[in-house]
């Protein structure tokens, strides 16, 4: 490493952490911590209208109730806009993002028109309807122009990974028709922007990586090394998550949640 290590726990305040997202974020703490290095929390709360007022400091409670305690104050996403429109820019000034003017009905009729029908539960594949213009039509999002081919990278606890971003995911967006900015740029510019050397989370986040990946070398910044980390499953087998009704953390008992948590990652 050429410098010191810098990690982070970013949880998204749409509800109280549960039982998987503690594993993502002892994980976290505990790879900071074994590398002699800091450990950050970031409040990502881009995404506002899915956002719940006061679970925000609800999660910093749970983790302080954890012992997991950041070395630095912690940052809320939704007080950077202006980063985020100035990565935006300059991805627009060197030709690499474009307006959009496509709803997602648009997409879902291109594609059929295209004969690739979307299989369930897949990413909506964007077709580059507006890589030449829109036609006419006013501008919804900015997206990112995505070149052909396949990206590898590794993950520590994964291995060996690859996606064709264009083929998979096409053309992502970076700033939606609502005005928000997306998730991709937003993490990107965040990450750079806290010097975060590593990345651990949840493995249902790998195949962001990519995306993630691609927007670091638009934009010219450091490419953090990543571990996605096993996932706590519900009873009906699908992730643990806060969408399928996933409990709260109990914080009268914050050793044994921390315990199972630790069980989860194979730790003793």
């Amino acid at each position: 490493m050429t410098q010191p290590y810098r990690g982070r726990f970013a949880p998204s305040p749409t509800g109280p952490l549960h039982a998987g997202s503690l594993v993502a974020a002892l994980a976290s703490w505990l790879d900071a911590r074994v590398h002699g290095g800091q450990w950050l929390v970031r409040i990502e709360d881009v995404d506002r209208p899915r956002c719940v007022p006061g679970v925000d400091e609800q999660i910093l409670g749970q983790l302080a109730a954890c012992g997991l305690l950041p070395d630095e104050p912690p940052q809320w996403q939704s007080q950077r806009d202006a980063s985020y429109q100035q990565a935006l820019d300059q991805l627009v000034a060197h030709g690499l993002a474009y307006p959009c003017a496509c709803s997602r009905k648009d997409i879902e009729m291109a594609l059929r028109a295209l004969g690739r029908e979307r299989p369930r539960h897949s990413e909506l594949v964007y077709p580059g309807t507006c890589r030449g213009g829109l036609h006419g039509k006013p501008a919804r999002a900015w997206r990112l122009r995505v070149a052909p081919g396949v990206l590898p990278w590794t993950d520590r606890r994964l291995g060996e990974q690859r996606q064709d971003v264009e083929q998979e995911v096409g053309d992502f967006v970076l700033k939606r028709a609502d005005g928000l900015f997306a998730y991709q740029l937003a993490v990107v510019v965040d990450d750079a922007a806290q010097g975060i050397t590593h990345v651990v989370r949840g493995e249902d986040l790998a195949d962001n990586t990519p995306r993630q990946l691609l927007l670091q070398r638009a934009l010219g910044l450091p490419q953090p090394i990543y571990l996605h980390t096993p996932l706590v499953l519900g009873a009906n087998g699908e992730k643990l998550s806060k969408q399928n009704g996933a409990p709260a953390l109990e914080l009268n008992a914050p050793q044994a949640a921390l315990a199972a948590a630790a069980a989860v990652l194979g730790l003793p």
